[in-house]
């Protein structure tokens, strides 16, 4: 994939190929015996899938980051260096009619475009435009019609929310799965373990992703969690009760294969998972504090994750499968003109579109039938 020198981190931008992570990136996917029959059994069709998913959400990233630098936008919370754990596990889930749910954070915004929004829909969102997603109001944007619900901004919150949806879907005998993400910081709120131990109790179909990338707004994971390395949480599912492990957050195959048994299980009855996905979020907690991260790690830490591009490294796995690097080269010029033809909607809409006064209250109050 292209770097973009002035939006890409400066280890992204130098990447090359290092044979220790291939092995690692290799050696991650062939490991598990089961996990590894699941990889194989995808086609090429689905593989190549699952690359547009990460190269699409890397370029909406981008552009929202140059947005920022244009003074288009105030700031973007992005998920750079991290997609694997979002895109991954959103395959593993039915999309389309009666779709699962998701209830990503902020940071798992490509969720959103895996499940059917449209990337023009997120700009419009970070534009406050009226005709986006939340009408103006609000930069959470989601979608219910597509299974996909706005985040919540005190994150973890979302435990107890997933909760009760998948309380419903148990109580009314779907079969749908419904997935969040954590941060490793959101990890210490009550609000998640309450969730969390409930949905064990009841045995509802939900999947929790511990998405632990190290540092929980500026705080380090050291100065918030005791469990050393590399355990890390891998011992939380036993300590709930549920089913759980632990994958690769910068392995996309690694991440769809866990996600994909879980989603087996839930539909099954056998109620919720946990699942810690190990990743590094390449920048700042938004694209306002970039340099106060810089000064959080040392550089060995950045250059360590760098050298683990969950896209390269997907492109070199897929090489070794026998898809050319043309072919790659050609998907991600068809998301090059998706993402660009997304911006030039948005602009419009901000140019055009933007919410109006009156409609203010739309949809806040509803006036019912007062006989």
């Amino acid at each position: 994939m292209k770097r973009y020198a002035a939006f890409d981190p400066p280890e992204y931008v130098a990447w090359t190929a290092d044979d220790s992570e291939r092995e690692r990136f290799d050696a991650t996917v062939s490991r598990d015996p089961v996990r590894a029959a699941i990889i194989d059994s995808l086609g090429e069709a689905q593989l190549l899938d699952l690359y547009r998913g990460l190269v699409r959400t890397r370029l909406i990233d981008v552009a929202l980051k140059r947005y920022v630098k244009q003074g288009v936008i105030s700031k973007a919370w992005l998920g750079t260096g991290e997609e694997a754990a979002t895109v991954g596990p959103v395959h593993a889930l039915r999309r389309g009619p009666n779709a699962d749910i998701v209830a990503p954070m902020i940071r798992n915004s490509g969720a959103c475009n895996e499940m059917g929004m449209p990337a023009a829909d997120v700009f419009r969102a970070y534009m406050g435009t009226g005709d986006g997603p939340s009408h103006g109001r609000d930069g959470h944007y989601g979608d219910f019609s597509r299974g996909i619900l706005p985040p919540v901004s005190i994150v973890g919150d979302c435990a107890a929310v997933v909760t009760g949806i998948a309380l419903a879907m148990q109580a009314r005998k779907r079969d749908n799965v419904v997935l969040t993400w954590i941060g490793d910081g959101s990890t210490k709120a009550g609000v998640f373990h309450e969730g969390l131990n409930f949905a064990a109790v009841r045995r509802v179909p939900a999947i929790f992703i511990i998405q632990n990338n190290q540092v929980a707004l500026g705080t380090r994971l050291a100065q918030h969690h005791l469990t050393p390395e590399p355990e890390s949480f891998a011992s939380w599912p036993k300590a709930y009760g549920v089913w759980g492990g632990v994958f690769d957050g910068n392995n996309v195959l690694d991440a769809y294969a866990l996600t994909s048994l879980a989603a087996e299980r839930c539909r099954r009855g056998e109620g919720p998972a946990l699942l810690i996905a190990e990743t590094f979020r390449m920048g700042g907690h938004a694209t306002h504090d970039e340099q106060e991260a810089r000064r959080t790690f040392d550089a060995g830490m950045f250059d360590a994750w760098g050298r683990r591009d969950p896209i390269p490294m997907y492109e070199q796995w897929l090489v070794g499968r026998g898809i050319s690097r043309e072919r790659l080269e050609e998907l991600e010029r068809e998301i090059e003109l998706e993402v660009g033809k997304a911006e030039e909607e948005a602009l419009a809409s901000r140019a055009e579109k933007m919410p109006r006064g009156e409609d203010a209250l739309a949809g806040v109050y509803h006036a019912g039938n007062e006989s």
